[in-house]
């Protein structure tokens, strides 16, 4: 279907529709726009987000992430009274603080 059959169909003019194509090749194409391009090319808008990473993996990390940073903080205050974990240690009480987070409301949140 050429440019003009399809600012046709869709009831916009040429310019509209090179817009739209300009901007789903900038990827701020809006899913209204979408739809109403599928309907008149008989199609069907798939939206989808694909993790990079397994969700158990996702949300360990997460775990880690925030139990780290919550860990970081008592460090600090434990070094300046030189009573800091040995690097072994310290590994150790993050991995379990982490794993005690996993099913804990609030993991995603920046707040502790």
């Amino acid at each position: 279907m050429s440019g003009r059959e399809l600012a046709s169909k869709m009831g916009i003019s040429q310019a509209t529709l090179a817009g739209l194509e300009a901007s789903e090749q900038e990827g701020t194409i809006g899913l209204a726009a979408l739809h109403r391009a599928a309907e008149v090319l008989e199609c069907e808008v798939v939206y989808l987000l694909i993790p990079r990473r397994d969700l158990a993996d996702q949300v360990t990390l997460q775990a880690r992430r925030k139990a780290a940073s919550h860990l970081a903080e008592i460090g600090h205050h434990s070094r300046l009274e030189n009573q800091g974990l040995d690097p072994a240690a310290a590994v150790d009480e993050l991995e379990a603080f982490a794993e005690s987070l996993i099913d804990r409301r609030g993991l995603w949140t920046d707040a502790e």
